[in-house]
């Protein structure tokens, strides 16, 4: 056969290598499409873990913020006072009651005969006022303060008394 006439010539039937070659062919490309598919898959699942976790470690760090915030110490404002009357500070502090003979006990501070104590809280008055509100007794896991700034008691996770004094 010399010419080929569309329409009418056969094609000739392929050859055993032929048919081999593209058998191997089609299972190649089988194959690229089952391994691109399992790498789309891990690829997915990769991505959902991260995704999960890191809402996960949002989660976790927001709920220890507000722990931690919840848990936070109150301030607390002390006064010193004697017999319910605002006081300077210097005369609740032990060491200047011990420098002008007097001496602290129980919460108390005695200067010649006269107690000082502070008073925790209630409403800021000045200096020969009476205090209102508030307590004798120190709360317990507060920061307290004075006016002039000393620290009385830093308060929270565990902290305690750090100055000795209280009433």
């Amino acid at each position: 056969m010399r010419r080929q006439e569309p329409g009418v010539t056969q094609p000739r039937p392929p050859s055993l290598a032929e048919q081999r070659a593209r058998t191997a062919a089609a299972e190649r490309k089988r194959q690229e499409r089952l391994e691109q598919e399992a790498e789309e898959a891990r690829r997915r699942k990769l991505r959902k873990r991260l995704l999960i976790g890191g809402g996960v470690t949002v989660g976790v760090v927001g709920v220890v913020a507000i722990w931690y915030a919840a848990a936070s110490p109150d301030d607390v404002e002390a006064q010193c006072t004697q017999d319910g009357v605002v006081v300077d500070d210097q005369y609740c502090d032990e060491n200047y009651a011990r420098s002008h003979g007097g001496y602290s006990s129980g919460g108390f501070i005695y200067i010649g005969g006269t107690s000082y104590r502070y008073h925790y809280g209630g409403s800021s008055v000045p200096v020969g006022q009476k205090v209102s509100g508030g307590s004798y007794t120190i709360p317990k896991g507060a920061n307290v303060t004075t006016k002039s700034g000393t620290t009385i008691q830093r308060g929270g996770f565990g902290v305690s008394n750090s100055k000795g004094v209280g009433g």
